[in-house]
Parts: C-alpha cells; sequence; structure tokens
C-alpha cells in the first residue's frame, strides 16, 4: 500500500486533500490522472448499466433531501455504529471491527502515559483497542453517522438537514416519477452515480474508507416471487464486470452473507470482495431488500408507490387490476474503493532484465479504464518537424475522442518508462522514417514490443485496441 500512495501522490493520481493546511483526515483531492481513472470507471459502469440495456434508466438527485426521507428509511434512528474509546491510547473505534478475542485472555500493551509494558485482561465484551491492543476501554455509545446541517439562514431543528449517506433512497422516492414518466414496468431499473456522507468513526486504507466518497448504485424492481432469481442474477453479473475490466480471478470473489450479518431489511446479501493488500473487503454489496424501502417511504409520505398492471389479474383476487410493491434488487458498488482495487491489482514490479537494466514500474490497466490511452513522443526534441508533426498526431486523437498526451522531455526510454508508470497502453514516436513514408513506431506497455504502422492508420489502430 505504501507504493500505491507515493505513485498516486507523485505522478498526480490522488492527493491530500487541503495538503498546504496540513491536510484534512479522510479526504482526498483526484489529480488529474486520478481524475480520469475514475471518470472511466464510472464511465464504464454507465455504459454497461445504463447504455447498453433497454430496462435501466439513470438520474442524478439531489444530495440534500427532505429529512423526512432520512426519518422515513430508518436512518435517522438507527444509521449508527458502536464507538468505543480506549483508555490508553485515546484512539476511537468502531467495537464490530476490533480485534476479537475469548473474554478472559490476557495481553500486553503499552501505558499510554509512560508507554510501559502493561498486561491486562480482556473484559466480557471480547475485544481490545485495534491500535495499542489494551482491554481498558470505554463504555460502548451509538454515533450517528450522518452529517446534519442547516438549510436556510438561521440554524434550528426545523431547518436540519442531512448529507446523504447513500444514494439509493433518491432511486425509491423517485420511482413513481421514474416509472410514469419513462413508461417503464418491471422488471426495470434506476441508476445513480455520486457522492455520498459518512462521518466514519474510523478511516483507514487511503481512499478505501473515507467520509466523502463516490457510489454506483442500482435499484432493480421486480415482481415480488421473482426477486430470488434476480438477485442471481445480478450477483453473477456484477462479479463478471470486474473480471471484463482486468480484475484478477484470483483476488476477486463473491461472499454471501450469513443470517445476522444481514440488514434488518435483507432477504439475502451478499459482497462482492477484492483481496486488498491488508486482505479481503467489499468492493460492491448486493442484497434483495424485498419491498422495506418502497413500504416505508409509502407509510411515511402516505402517496401511493405501488405498480399497477391493468391487464393483469391478482394472483390473490382474480380481480384486475394487479397491483403491487415491487421488491428491490440492489447492486450498490463504491467507486472510490473501485479505483483502489484497480490501481492495486495493476501495479507491478518487474526486475532488471536485458531489455531493461534497471527494470521498470508498470500499472497493467484496462485499455479503457486507462487515463492517457496514447502518448505521442517526437524522437528528437529540436526537430521542429518531428514536434510539429507529432502535436497533429495527439491532435487526432483528441478529435476522436481518445484521450492522449504529449511529451518531449527527456530520453526517449525515460518517457516510456514515466508512461509505463501511469498506466498508459500505447506510445507512438514520430522519427526520421516518418519524413520518408509516413508511418510511425507504436509501442505496446505490457510486452514492450514495437511495430510500424502508418500515421493514417493510428487513430483507428489504437481504437480497436482498446475495444479489445
Amino acid at each position: 500500500m505504501a507504493k500505491i500512495v507515493s505513485l498516486c501522490k507523485r505522478r498526480g493520481f490522488v492527493f491530500p486533500s487541503s495538503e498546504i493546511y496540513g491536510g484534512l483526515k479522510s479526504c482526498y483531492d483526484y489529480g488529474p490522472l486520478g481524475v480520469e481513472l475514475k471518470r472511466n470507471i464510472t464511465g464504464e459502469w454507465w455504459r454497461t448499466m445504463v447504455h447498453e440495456r433497454e430496462d435501466i434508466v439513470g438520474i442524478d438527485a439531489s444530495i440534500i433531501m427532505h429529512p423526512a426521507v432520512w426519518k422515513a428509511s430508518g436512518h435517522v434512528d438507527g444509521f449508527c455504529d458502536p464507538l468505543v474509546e480506549c483508555l490508553e491510547c485515546h484512539a476511537r473505534f468502531r467495537a464490530d471491527k476490533a480485534p476479537r478475542l475469548p473474554p478472559g485472555s490476557e495481553v500486553a500493551y503499552r501505558d499510554g502515559k509512560t508507554r510501559e509494558k502493561k498486561r491486562g485482561k480482556v473484559e466480557a465484551r471480547g475485544y481490545v483497542c485495534p491500535e495499542c491492543n489494551s482491554p481498558s476501554l470505554s463504555p460502548e455509545r451509538m454515533f450517528n453517522l450522518m452529517f446534519r446541517t442547516n438549510l436556510g439562514p438561521i440554524e434550528s431543528e426545523e431547518s436540519t438537514v442531512y448529507l446523504r449517506p447513500e444514494t439509493a433512497q433518491a432511486m425509491f422516492v423517485n420511482f413513481q416519477n421514474v416509472f410514469t414518466s419513462y413508461r417503464l414496468k418491471p422488471p426495470f431499473g434506476i441508476a445513480q452515480v455520486g457522492k455520498s456522507f459518512r462521518n466514519e468513526i474510523t478511516v483507514k486504507h487511503f481512499i478505501f474508507r473515507s467520509c466523502e466518497f463516490e457510489q454506483m448504485e442500482m435499484e432493480y424492481f421486480v415482481e415480488p416471487g421473482t426477486d430470488e432469481e434476480w438477485f442471481a442474477y445480478w450477483r453473477s453479473e456484477r462479479l463478471k464486470w470486474y473480471l471484463s475490466l482486468g480484475l484478477s480471478s484470483e483476488k476477486v470473489r463473491f461472499r454471501e452473507h450469513a443470517p445476522q450479518e444481514r440488514a434488518h431489511y435483507a432477504k439475502a446479501s451478499g459482497d462482492v470482495e477484492y483481496l486488498f493488500p491488508w486482505g479481503w473487503d467489499e468492493l460492491e454489496g448486493i442484497a434483495n431488500r424485498t419491498d422495506f424501502d418502497l413500504k416505508r417511504h409509502q407509510e411515511s409520505s402516505g402517496k401511493k408507490l405501488e405498480y399497477v398492471d391493468p391487464n393483469r389479474e391478482d394472483p390473490r383476487t382474480g380481480a384486475k387490476p394487479f397491483r403491487f410493491l415491487p421488491y428491490v434488487v440492489e447492486p450498490a458498488a463504491g467507486a472510490t474503493r473501485s479505483v483502489l482495487a484497480f490501481l492495486c491489482d495493476s501495479y507491478d514490479e518487474e526486475p532488471p532484465s536485458e531489455a531493461r537494466a534497471e527494470g521498470r514500474t508498470v500499472l497493467r490497466l484496462h485499455a479503457r479504464l486507462a487515463p492517457v490511452k496514447v502518448a505521442v513522443f517526437p524522437l528528437v526534441r529540436k526537430d521542429e518537424w518531428l514536434t510539429g508533426k507529432a502535436r497533429e498526431i495527439v491532435k487526432e486523437f483528441w478529435r476522436s475522442g481518445t484521450n492522449s498526451f504529449y511529451d518531449e522531455k527527456d530520453a526517449i526510454g525515460r518517457r516510456y518508462a514515466r508512461q509505463d508508470e501511469v498506466g498508459t497502453p500505447f506510445c507512438i514516436t514520430v522519427d526520421g522514417q516518418t519524413r520518408e513514408d509516413d508511418t510511425v513506431t507504436i509501442r505496446y506497455r505490457d510486452d514492450m514490443r514495437q511495430d510500424r504502422i502508418k500515421v493514417a492508420d493510428a487513430v483507428e489502430i489504437v481504437r480497436k485496441k482498446i475495444l479489445e
């Protein structure tokens, strides 16, 4: 992870937020390459989930919603984590994420003030401080994860609103607006990509767990009785999506939740997990939420959220029309977690070899995710014809919608190395032979193979390679 974090800072993927003021814990800024990588990931998700399907449409809802939404959904009263403070080192952490030991076990730790070694016994609660291993802990208290603010010029309970902790609720409250305006009928989905905010007790592992993050969520509304079939379908589809974009099959899995792990509203749930440097952890959650959310909002708002099919008989009564509250299957992916997973999975260090005496660091990102698709170099910086031709080629790529980059600094080997390190899959070099036959050298990142191609064919060749 230290190498990934260093690369992100050095090459402009991710910076600490407000760094010149010492940074802000758990907040990050995406640099020139990081924003392109994240946009490419969310773009691929949107293309797969919305543009390539007839049954899913998208929305972009407000981050601030009526506070009654969060009361109805249970977030105001129940979106809490158990907060504990270590009485030795004063670290604060979630009790449910702390290391577990049998009650009465003896553990070694260091005194929070003197740093002297001490020993103590694990209390009946069965966990210790994850920072110093001390069993001396404060009582648990519940901590609501939502950020509160005020809407309007006066701060009062009446003006209290919340930054959304998830994007899902906007899709539930817009359910009727979407299906009536777009003439949809179940099964159909509503998708959204957007920011969410959670006042996390513990933030860790770089951008994996932070207070401000981006989600890619889809709520799929189905007829009750078909929900188990659709849950199995989306579990399979979402796992395949990560593999199609290059994540190693040995490092991606779906883990079904045990009954005690499920949210109270979930009939079934599980996680697509990735083997991060610290171990297996959640990349995307998939849940059968039943009709819990629509039912709660229908009861709270007093507005009917049923789907009505005038051409079908109700199987329970035999009468028309058939009315039902749809069940919902939800694939909810983390865009920021996906950025980290693809960075971790693609990072590679090659040892020195005959081809490259100093070795190389390379990000083997799928070409569709790579921030820069092609870099174009003039072989000689001081040759105006070569630099001019290289810039013309870059502009042709831009005109085709392919993100490209021009570089003339340092020797050609160093330029290749820089592009390898940021995941650029193709490099094109303009040289003396280009003057003679209008051809250039294209060099492939993964195997460093080089081919000679026509300048006129360069854009089409690269575009075809990206789509492979």
